[in-house]
């Protein structure tokens, strides 16, 4: 009996010591970024930066694919099912979160198919608008514009059940407004169209939306966060503007499929976490309106779950459903 047990610790310790090995050899080839919508969008304000710093420290290429479409949820399920290597990882969004109560078939689980690994970013919404088709400058104008005229303002998003729609319909129950609903293949195509006066409004994440406000493209209105923004100080809070309970920030994170080694999670935990350091990286978070998050491991993991639960009262209290 002896002989088994020191047969199953030594070939134990064996795997142990491969997999720590492996580590400290990977990454011997390229990397994959899963990110599911758009090149331009959010996720990529962040995804494209982290990983043009991780390929410096890693000395291996880090390669985002994007896979747009289905609210995001068509690339998380393609991430979910990539081979747990140590060479695919995804790049989720609090979107992921709001999937599950919307699409009641979905065939990954967000909190069981992924390894969260690290959140890198969670800049707050904002309200833009085109101030060629939208003249209202305060967000008191803007309800009043609104009100005026019920069903004719657009409003774009980066897919149906993404934080950008939800959000979106949020703002319509709190205001009591009719606004209109157009959901694209992810933030990016939402806001060249915002930019070029297809579409009148945006409920977006700063990151995609604080370099276009910084060069006059379209106008912010409200920052849905409980202080103002660094990247648009100018724009007052929901808050401050007169709009209570309107507070709600998106975030982005890194995970892996479940099943990667954990020697190579814990390696990729720490590249991440050094990246976040870099002052070109906390330059480039700054303009885009994101502190450095310090959310990563099992803490993540409670935090995805805990966000899960909330967005599934937010999407029954306001009635959303997939239109």
């Amino acid at each position: 009996m002896r002989k088994f047990i020191f047969a199953g610790f030594a070939a134990l310790s064996m795997s142990l010591f491969g997999a720590a090995a492996e580590a400290q050899t990977w990454p011997t080839r390229p990397i994959t970024f899963h990110v599911p919508f758009a090149a331009g969008g959010g996720t990529d304000a962040f995804a494209r930066p982290l990983a043009a710093q991780l390929e410096k420290q890693l000395g291996q290429g880090v390669v985002i694919e994007n896979r747009a479409g289905a609210g995001g949820t068509a690339g998380a399920l393609v991430a979910s099912r990539a081979a747990p290597d140590g060479y695919s990882f995804f790049v989720g969004a609090a979107h992921h979160t709001i999937a599950p109560s919307l699409y009641p078939r979905l065939d990954y689980n967000i909190e069981t198919d992924f390894i969260p690994i690290a959140i890198i970013a969670q800049p707050p919404q904002i309200i833009v608008v085109n101030p060629r088709r939208v003249p209202a400058t305060t967000l008191a104008e803007l309800i009043a514009l609104a009100k005026s005229k019920p069903d004719e303002l657009i409003y774009g998003s980066a897919g149906i059940g993404t934080t950008h729609h939800l959000v979106g319909e949020l703002f319509k129950i709190l205001t009591q407004t009719k606004i209109r609903h157009v959901p694209y293949r992810g933030a990016g195509p939402a806001m060249a169209d915002l930019v070029a006066g297809q579409i009148d409004m945006v409920f977006d994440g700063l990151g995609t939306s604080a370099p276009q406000i910084q060069g006059g493209a379209i106008r912010g209105i409200a920052v849905a966060a409980p202080a103002r923004s660094p990247a648009v100080p100018n724009v007052p809070t929901a808050s401050e503007a007169g709009l209570q309970n309107f507070d709600v920030s998106t975030w982005y994170a890194v995970f892996a499929p479940k099943n990667t080694p954990a020697p190579i999670i814990e390696r990729m935990r720490t590249e991440i976490r050094t990246a976040l350091q870099v002052p070109m990286i906390k330059e480039a978070w700054a303009r885009n309106g994101s502190d450095i998050p310090t959310l990563e491991g099992a803490e993540f993991g409670r935090f995805v779950s805990s966000e899960v639960q909330r967005w599934r009262k937010v999407v029954t209290d306001a009635g959303v459903k997939l239109e």
